[in-house]
């Protein structure tokens, strides 16, 4: 594919309350042994997109870690980069630190690439696409700027925050606003767009020039009227983890196999970074049921509907129920956790229990010691 990748970064919208505090959106750790990037980094080389970048916002130590050099996303660095690019800037405040400006840092390795499209997508949005077909409808529609929505009917709890899309019956955008959970039903913008390089990079500027506070979708809402952008429909399951109430509840729907497999489709790898680590463990005597388990886990009490990733522990007469647990942590005996989710390496031994609700789960923050 003719196209290089950027993986832009959330905008201050999305915040993941409590894992956003030691590393960004992409990094953080999502059903056991993936990281939020993964998805749509996956969707970019399963597309045959072999020149990717991935915009760090800020703590791009885990991102770094991670990414590698990008051989276990199957990019081939003979005819492929993987590159984590990062403003290396002082931002007198955070609202200065956004897309727009990180792209003006980097622009000298946008305008040096020589693919003739770009792809652009956040990774905060979790689905399945290639981006061939979208390539191939914004070549015959002769559009100037092609942007993938999805018909969301969970809107009024879901995708909050997120730009709405409207459409007339050629399926051209004719405007956005924000979702403010008014409508059950809506369509909605998943921030990726299909482009020429070269109006890429005029927008980019555009934008810079416009407002030191706008974002790449500013200067598209901006430019409606001006230019011929149309709509991808992408089908199949979607969702944004823009929130730790949405990072639950999705992590919770994805429990179920046949919602999964809307999302790992056959044929379709998720890559990740592998990690050779030996089984888990289950103790005699521990229960675990509808669970997602990784590897090197030790088992020894009993868990329920739970995403249980690598290297944790759960000692005997511990009960965990609608739980999320990160790599490392330890759940000492007789602990009785319910609709948590415990960041990495974090000990709970001494309480005997913690309870949230769907709507308000339970953080134990990384290492902590409860």
């Amino acid at each position: 594919m003719r196209a290089l990748g950027i993986i832009s970064f959330e905008d201050n919208t999305a915040n993941i309350e409590g894992l956003c505090d030691h590393r960004p959106v992409p990094a953080i750790a999502f059903m056991g042994r993936y990281r939020i990037v993964d998805f749509i980094l996956s969707n970019m080389t399963n597309s045959g997109i072999s020149n990717v970048q991935v915009y760090c916002k800020e703590k791009p130590r885990n991102l770094i870690e991670h990414l590698g050099d990008g051989k276990h996303y199957n990019i081939n660095s003979k005819r492929g980069k993987l590159r984590l690019l990062y403003g290396e800037k002082s931002f007198s405040s955070d609202v200065y630190n956004h897309d727009i400006a990180n792209y003006m840092l980097n622009m000298q390795y946008i305008e040096e690439d020589p693919n003739p499209y770009v792809v652009v997508a956040p990774s905060y949005f979790v689905y399945t696409i290639d981006f061939n077909d979208v390539l191939a409808q914004h070549i015959e529609s002769k559009a100037d700027v092609t942007m993938c929505y999805y018909n969301a009917k969970d809107a009024k709890t879901s995708f909050l925050g997120c730009d709405v899309v409207k459409l007339d019956k050629f399926k051209t955008v004719k405007g956005l606003e924000k979702n403010r959970g008014k409508l059950k039903s809506q369509t909605v913008s998943l921030e990726a767009y299909v482009m020429t390089k070269k109006l890429f990079i005029e927008l980019v500027k555009k934008a810079a020039d416009t407002s030191s506070l706008y974002w790449f979708k500013d200067v598209l809402a901006d430019s409606v009227d001006e230019l011929n952008i149309k709509g991808y429909q992408v089908k199949g399951y979607v969702a944004c983890l823009n929130s730790l109430p949405e990072y639950f509840r999705v992590s919770m729907d994805l429990i179920d196999h046949k919602t999964a497999l809307q999302l790992f489709k056959s044929g379709w790898p998720v890559y990740t970074q592998t990690n050779d680590s030996c089984p888990t463990t289950f103790a005699e005597g521990s229960k675990v049921s509808s669970c997602v388990v990784a590897n090197g886990a030790t088992i020894d009490g009993t868990v329920e509907h739970s995403i249980v990733s690598r290297g944790v522990t759960i000692r005997k007469g511990a009960v965990v129920k609608n739980c999320i647990l990160l790599p490392g942590a330890y759940i000492g005996e007789n602990a009785k956790l319910d609709h948590v989710v415990v960041d990495k390496y974090a000990i709970v031994h001494h309480i005997k229990k913690l309870e949230g609700t769907d709507a308000e789960p339970v953080y134990v923050a990384r290492r902590d010691r409860i």
